[in-house]
């Protein structure tokens, strides 16, 4: 029986060696053993692949004479894109004059009536009660005024709502109590929060009071903005007077409106709907840089530049 049992254990072992024998020798690791080249090797891969951090270019300077209020400023600021220079020619060459010349008009018509009609050289009153000709003129004048009108206002209009092309920047402007956020969907979507600046650190960047924030919204000139303005809490709107460009932000629904910037430099504008408490605590401070300069600033924040851009939602789905 021993004999039987032990013959059993010999096979058992002639047919496990060759498994045991197949497996690789592991070689024993000590604690303060050297790691072996292969496994130092991915580490310094990773070290290699990690890219510097890039630096934000420097901040432009504001001018004291574009983009802002001036002292005792009393035209329209400065203009620095095409519609903007359309509509301040409109204010200025067309419906200043016309609104002059029928102020005067009506203005010397009064004191003609009042000294020609007055009792004493009239004493007794005409009864004269219906004049065609008059009639007909007060009818066809303001058509024809208005009709002049027309034509370069709907041009205008026309102009501030065309769709910009592929090659615009798409950029969500998001209003809160009180507060902006920009989110730029085109270059990876991260998003840029600016708080307005107290006024010892305004005055110590030489930025306007009640006007400078913490983090610009920074574009690229001469290049088109697809701007999206919604609201996270109330209504809000979106406006840089010199720009020419203005537009309602509303919890729930997105509202497009685009801009063309011909000119480098720092532009200021402030929510001008009647948000809350803070109303005149919202400022809005525009960066108009170079487009060098602009993906710089972007790859700084940890966007992305010359990627896809982001799809266009119709108009009629903007809800």
């Amino acid at each position: 029986m021993k004999m039987v049992l032990k013959s059993f254990l010999v096979g058992l072992a002639l047919v496990a060696a060759p498994a045991t024998l197949a497996q690789p020798v592991t070689p024993a690791v000590t604690e303060n053993a050297a790691p072996a080249p292969e496994a130092a090797a991915p580490a310094a891969t990773k070290t290699e692949a990690a890219a510097p951090a890039v630096a934000a270019p420097a901040a432009l300077a504001p001018s004291a004479t574009v983009g802002q209020p001036v002292p005792k400023g009393l035209g329209i600021q400065p203009q620095v894109t095409a519609i903007g220079r359309d509509a301040v020619w409109m204010h200025d060459a067309l419906l200043m004059p016309i609104i002059t010349v029928i102020s005067l008009f009506v203005l010397a018509l009064l004191f003609w009536a009042s000294f020609r009609y007055r009792r004493k050289a009239n004493p007794v009153a005409s009864k004269t009660s219906h004049n065609t000709f008059i009639e007909v003129v007060w009818t066809l004048v303001p058509v024809l005024i208005l009709l002049v009108i027309s034509v370069p206002s709907i041009r205008l209009l026309a102009a501030q709502y065309k769709p910009v092309g592929k090659d615009a920047v798409t950029i969500k402007a998001i209003g809160n109590q009180w507060y902006w956020s920009y989110e730029y969907s085109d270059n990876g979507g991260f998003e840029v929060t600016a708080n307005m600046l107290p006024d010892a650190e305004a005055k110590k960047r030489g930025e306007p009071r009640l006007l400078a924030t913490d983090n610009r919204m920074v574009i690229p000139v001469n290049t088109p903005i697809r701007l999206l303005v919604t609201s996270n809490d109330v209504i809000h709107a979106w406006m840089i007077p010199a720009f020419w460009a203005q537009m309602d932000a509303v919890p729930g629904r997105i509202n497009e409106t685009s801009f063309t910037v011909e000119k480098t430099g720092v532009y200021y504008g402030q929510c001008n709907q009647i948000c809350g408490a803070r109303h005149g605590y919202m400022p809005i401070a525009v960066e108009v840089v170079s487009k060098e300069a602009y993906e710089q600033w972007v790859l700084s924040k940890g966007g992305t530049v010359g990627g896809p851009k982001a799809p266009v939602i119709p108009a009629a789905n903007k809800s």
